[in-house]
């Protein structure tokens, strides 16, 4: 954030003037005029804990925005841009999916851009672009990329900290590191062998396939074992923190993309991350949008325009939940739909239970509940409790059976107007 000196003078008679410089070691009487150095009257007893200031000059703070698209909501990452500027940041990351993309159309793809360029032209520090697969689903819009933003994946340096922005998108083969990008983080890595930190951006969270060498990330991480490290992406719309490779990779929510929005429990909200690097090491936090005002409480107006998917009817569902005759908290319940032609569940709602019991359930926004029609139901309690969404395969606490759509006993009909359910699982 922006450093802020107190420059104070009284005319107390008690003690001595304390002068200190930016280090906040020592006395500076020979820079009485310098505004960067803090004066106050010190006494014998003084309403302060100490006057060392945290303004080491090796210190900084970076933002990192999440994905933008994906079904973007109005007025979100436009007011976004200005509430960033308020916290003061030096620069802004990101982590891809800046654009709904998804198109061939070369006026399209530029309108597209030339919108969202409009928007990050006005903030007040730089900002550095990354891909994601909205943003690279083909050719055409790989070239146009190529045209406007050249680099798909480069780094930089900064007050001994390295900065790798890498690509996950490679059309066809999306989801992927490629070769020539692998070698290249390797030799970018051995160059910048002696950093403090090393933070990496791209936009999907390549950790969670199965094969890690097929899509190139097994290299990456390679690469980077042995040294102080963090990743962030986006992509899942859904905030969580992954320990591996001995440090956290961090993937973050929204900032304006399609979300249903339940809050902090789901990792449902539009954030923007604060990383302040120290000397040591970074300190991270998560702003949530929400609560980011300017002191007329009064956020500035916009004219972004939501991009909405195209969504069914629903109808309220709310529900409990017991094993055993008791009711179970810290539950997901996901509903999935039978589709006949490719003989496959597709997951289409689902709710977490409370400390009773009860659920309510969710398909495109806020406890929206579900589309009529019959549903198999699962049931997934995982060790650490919460919502689960089946990102990382996780071993519930329950039979398997509950676990899987082809193999769980729980069906409901879900009919217009209110839908009150209660579902009841045996593990005797």
């Amino acid at each position: 954030m922006k450093q802020f000196f107190l420059g104070l003078v009284t005319c107390a008679a008690i003690g001595g003037v304390i002068a200190l410089s930016r280090s906040g070691a020592a006395p500076d009487r020979e820079r009485d005029g310098d505004p960067n150095v803090l004066k106050i009257e010190a006494g014998e007893k003084n309403p302060w804990t100490s006057l060392k200031l945290n303004n080491d000059p090796n210190q900084f703070t970076f933002a990192v925005v999440s994905d933008r698209t994906g079904g973007h909501r109005d007025k979100v990452f436009s007011r976004a841009v200005q509430q960033v500027n308020w916290l003061q940041p030096q620069f802004v990351m990101s982590v891809g999916d800046l654009i709904e993309g998804y198109t061939t159309k070369e006026e399209t793809i530029k309108s597209e851009w030339d919108e969202f360029d409009g928007y990050v032209k006005r903030f007040e520090m730089p900002f550095f672009y990354v891909p994601g697969n909205h943003d690279l689903t083909n050719k055409t819009q790989v070239a146009k990329w190529g045209e406007r933003y050249g680099k798909r994946y480069y780094h930089f340096t900064y007050r001994g900290a390295l900065f790798l922005c890498l690509c996950s998108e490679n059309p066809p083969d999306m989801g992927t590191i490629d070769k020539e990008q692998q070698e290249w983080v390797a030799k970018t890595l051995e160059a910048n062998k002696d950093v403090k930190w090393t933070f990496v951006f791209m936009h999907k969270p390549l950790w969670v396939a199965k094969d890690l060498e097929k899509n190139g990330w097994g290299a990456v991480e390679k690469a980077l074992a042995g040294r102080k490290h963090n990743v962030f992406v986006g992509h899942v719309h859904r905030y969580q923190v992954f320990e591996r490779n001995d440090t956290q990779y961090y993937q973050l929510a929204t900032t304006g993309g399609g979300s249903r929005m339940r809050g902090p429990q789901y990792g449902e909200f539009d954030q923007v991350m604060l990383v302040t690097m120290k000397k040591d090491a970074p300190v991270l936090v998560n702003v949530d949008l929400g609560g980011v005002l300017p002191t007329n409480l009064k956020l500035p107006d916009s004219d972004e325009k939501a991009r909405p998917s195209k969504k069914k009817d629903t109808f309220p569902v709310t529900g409990k939940l017991k094993l055993d005759g008791r009711p179970l908290a810290g539950a997901t319940i996901t509903f999935h739909m039978f589709n006949k032609e490719t003989e496959k569940y597709t997951q289409v709602c689902d709710g977490l239970t409370d400390e009773t019991g009860k659920f309510t359930v969710t398909t495109y926004t806020k406890f929206d509940g579900a589309p009529a029609g019959e549903f198999v139901v699962t049931v997934v309690k995982t060790a650490k409790g919460g919502y689960y969404d089946g990102e990382i395969q996780e071993k519930s606490q329950l039979a398997e059976r509950y676990a899987t759509p082809g193999k769980s006993p729980i069906k409901v009909t879900i009919k217009e107007g209110t839908n009150d359910l209660n579902l009841e699982l045996d593990e005797k």
